[in-house]
């Protein structure tokens, strides 16, 4: 089952939305539902990153490098 979505563009983002897909051969709708995806998935790493940066402060990941080195 499908859900609709109505949403108002400006005439800026309608036309860089419009070129995008006839560009890439996609439509607009699964343009937009790309980047509602991505933008969800955004926001939950930020929170998931806020829950658990107490934790790795705590055994002394401060930055991406720590994270980085230790994990390479």
């Amino acid at each position: 089952m499908k859900t609709i979505l109505t949403i108002r563009l400006d005439k800026d983002l309608e036309k860089s939305l419009s070129q995008l897909a006839k560009r890439t051969g996609r439509t607009r709708s699964d343009l937009a539902r790309d980047a509602l995806r991505r933008q969800l998935a955004l926001f939950q790493f930020k929170q998931l990153r806020k829950r658990v940066m107490p934790f790795a402060e705590a055994r002394g990941y401060l930055t991406d490098e720590d994270v980085i080195r230790d994990v390479s």
